[in-house]
């Protein structure tokens, strides 16, 4: 595919801007539908960016012949129906983190990939930040290996608020969410499947009716382990937090930022033709469509961390 790539995104919160701002810096691509829940605010972002197509119905857009491909920034329980509404109308699909809200929801996606030849890939962010990138990359040159990560996601969020503060009208998930983000990566830095895990959460609050307070063990086939934390109880620094700790070297994570374990900066700006994670994931699903391949984080290829997802929703039930 040589020629413009079209693009409709669904979903004009927080994460839908982040990729609009990523994909301006993208040539031959162009977002031409925009589709959100609330009309007025949707047409308000829209004019922002140039898009002309405005709906607060997924369908309208996937009605359009233009239209390539669509990158979903919607509700997680909204993402498995969606992706396989998109991949029925013949159009590529990028879904945002975490694929589905459950198991089976997550292998229907793959087995609709599979049988649409169609590219279908899952936000797995982490993949794609050059801190994470500089890390996999020492490892695939033999220079570093993982004994252990610790991981601390942490946010404040004991109402439904999105990044903007804006309410939600969804509920976010610790385990089929945030976690999902660390079970993916610990298993993808080790080239390694995950053969063990345990879970316990704290209160689930009355009102969101959701677990606040979660911890994760992890261990990898190859020996390395991984310890999570995670809450939507704790009032700042806010984020995602990761220490590798290897037989050669420490690194932290922050994002698109690399630290050594005496906290001195790494320089990843050489590690891709960008810092921004998200931009950079947007690259690999247009990269991967004009070239008629599998794109790292395809939804086969993150499959084994939604079992595992699964795995420990089991258990916490339990």
């Amino acid at each position: 595919m040589t020629k413009t790539i079209k693009v409709a995104l669904a979903g004009a919160g927080a994460f839908g801007i982040k990729h609009l701002d990523g994909i301006k810096n993208i040539d031959g691509v162009e977002v031409v539908s925009l589709i959100s829940r609330d009309l007025d605010k949707t047409q308000e972002v829209a004019s922002q960016y140039g898009i002309a197509h405005v709906t607060t119905h997924l369908e309208d857009s996937l009605a359009l012949k233009e239209v390539d491909a669509v990158i979903l920034c919607t509700p997680t329980q909204m993402h498995a129906e969606q992706s396989m509404a998109c991949l029925k109308a013949g159009k590529h699909v990028q879904v945002e983190i975490p694929l589905a809200d459950s198991l089976q929801g997550a292998q229907d996606v793959v087995a609709a990939a599979k049988s649409s030849g169609l590219v279908a890939m899952c936000g797995h962010t982490r993949r794609f930040n050059p801190s994470h990138q500089f890390v996999h990359k020492e490892i695939t040159a033999g220079r570093f290996n993982i004994q252990q990560m610790d991981v601390q996601t942490y946010f404040f969020r004991r109402t439904n608020m999105n990044a903007l503060g804006q309410a939600r009208s969804w509920t976010d998930h610790l385990l089929w969410h945030h976690a999902a983000h660390t079970v993916d990566l610990f298993a993808y830095q080790c080239g390694s499947p995950i053969v063990k895990a345990n879970a316990v959460q704290g209160p689930i609050h009355p009102t969101l009716g959701i677990a606040l307070d979660m911890s994760i063990q992890l261990k990898a086939a190859n020996g390395a382990i991984c310890t999570l934390s995670l809450s939507f109880n704790n009032d700042g620094p806010l984020g995602t937090f990761f220490r590798y700790i290897g037989d050669t070297a420490t690194y932290m994570a922050r994002y698109d930022d690399l630290f050594n374990g005496k906290e001195e900066k790494i320089d990843v700006s050489t590690v891709d033709v960008s810092m921004n994670g998200i931009e950079l994931q947007d690259r690999e699903f247009f990269a991967a469509i004009r070239e008629g391949r599998e794109p790292n984080s395809s939804v086969a290829s993150v499959l084994p961390c939604y079992q595992v997802l699964h795995d420990l929703e089991l258990q916490l039930k339990n």
